[in-house]
């Protein structure tokens, strides 16, 4: 198959840049804004987002089984981003009052509309190649621009007043500039899908297909725990940051190079899966950030280069978990032996997103609420080990586990499949 030309490519893409953007205020500024800077309690805030990312994840399959019955899969992503815009301007503006409601109502919008994007965006580039590889190559292609936008994401902040409620605010504007732009893009001059029947089953029939599938239920256990495992720390970084390293000045430059290393590590895992294989590859990638988040550990005040260091190592195993794990989804997609997978992909992706946000759902209503516990909270540097505990060992011990369950368990490739190994 003729691969798709570059150009093309990069406006599928563009996308991606804007949703990522979206993305990091979301699970990594929000906790601070709310919980540091505006004096909520950190038990609030993660009852809050753990209630609002359970009810989003709950919503994900049956956005997907909307998405799959929509007209054209552009067309549900065009009616998606003026909700998404509107939910991100108010949640980094907040009132001086009544923040629990403010905070409740614009996570419902932001979630709504990011998730009814991201579910036919997902879903409209695993229809775009039958190759297996070109998948890996569209999927890249995504993440790339995605960890643009999360770089972007990172970075402004400080440019443009620091990471607290003046610099969000600021952020928000040019969000939604760039959204529009990156939007137009997209919709404009990707490549249309391969054209499938529109799905017609109702939607129980619809959530209960895809989990029949045994290589999706096994990617989706991988996936789970792998999931937590980088949520946690993505969650509390900004506390390890400023209570343990004690250079809450350099936390924008830290983001900076882990999302930086993330991107230029993409490249990379295209190839050793082609090498090795898509599964072993994502093994790979586990394992170096075990090795990472493990030195995190041993850190103390004034380690700022070795956790720059670790920030660069840790963003190279990110880019596994961003290039791979769609592009095996794509795979079980499309050997969906129920012939379902071309007009049900969308119902898939919802699955998957669920799966996405209960992780990020539990990493901040349980890690949080656990510190407190242990008698952590935000400026008390002598908690210190408390925190390093829950940043860095116990996405450890869940990466180990996701990585054993890979191995021990792969999810077969097509051309193992041919080959008859796995």
């Amino acid at each position: 198959m003729t691969p798709l030309p570059t150009a093309r490519l990069a406006a599928y893409g563009a996308l991606g840049l804007p949703l990522a953007m979206a993305a990091l205020p979301l699970y990594v500024h929000l906790p601070k804004l709310y919980g540091g800077d505006l004096g909520m309690p950190l038990a609030l805030v993660g009852a809050i987002l753990l209630a609002t990312r359970l009810a989003d994840a709950v919503s994900d399959p049956l956005l997907g089984w909307l998405a799959d019955r929509w007209p054209r899969r552009d067309l549900f992503v065009a009616v998606a981003l003026p909700l998404l815009a509107l939910g991100m301007v108010a949640l980094l503006h907040p009132p001086d009052d009544a923040l629990v409601a403010w905070l409740a109502a614009g996570l419902v919008v932001t979630y709504l509309g990011f998730s009814m994007a991201s579910i036919a965006y997902q879903a409209w580039g695993a229809q775009l190649s039958d190759d297996e590889h070109e998948r890996t190559r569209i999927t890249a292609a995504r993440e790339i621009f995605t960890l643009v936008g999360v770089v972007a994401a990172a970075a402004l902040p400080s440019v443009l007043g620091g990471e607290n409620a003046t610099g969000l605010a600021r952020l928000s504007w040019i969000f939604v500039g760039v959204l529009a732009l990156c939007g137009a893009v997209t919709l404009a001059f990707s490549p249309r899908p391969r054209r499938a029947a529109r799905a017609t089953t109702g939607f129980v029939a619809a959530l209960a297909a895809p989990l029949a599938n045994p290589g999706f239920r096994r990617l989706l256990a991988v996936f789970m725990l792998s999931g937590i495992a980088a949520a946690v720390p993505s969650t509390l970084v900004l506390f390890f940051i400023a209570d343990v390293l004690q250079a809450v000045h350099l936390s924008g430059l830290f983001l900076v190079l882990y999302f930086l290393a993330g991107a230029a590590g993409i490249p990379l895992w295209v190839a050793l899966a082609r090498w090795i294989g898509k599964s072993r590859a994502w093994v790979a990638g586990m394992l170096l950030a075990v090795v990472a988040f493990f030195w995190a550990y041993t850190l103390g005040p004034g380690d700022v280069v070795a956790f720059g260091a670790i920030c660069v190592l840790s963003g190279i195993a990110l880019g596994a978990d961003l290039a791979l794990p769609a592009s095996i989804l794509a795979d079980v997609i499309d050997r969906d032996r129920r012939g379902a997978g071309e007009s049900s992909a969308g119902s898939y992706f919802g699955i998957w997103n669920l799966v996405t946000k209960a992780n990020l759902a539990f990493a901040a209503g349980l890690a949080l609420p656990v510190l407190g516990a242990l008698g952590y909270a935000p400026g008390d540097a002598t908690a210190g080990r408390s925190l390093a505990l829950i940043y860095c060992l116990l996405p450890c011990v869940l990466k180990l586990g996701s990585a054993a369950t890979l191995w021990l368990m792969p999810v077969r490739e097509p051309a193992a499949l041919a080959q008859g190994t796995t």
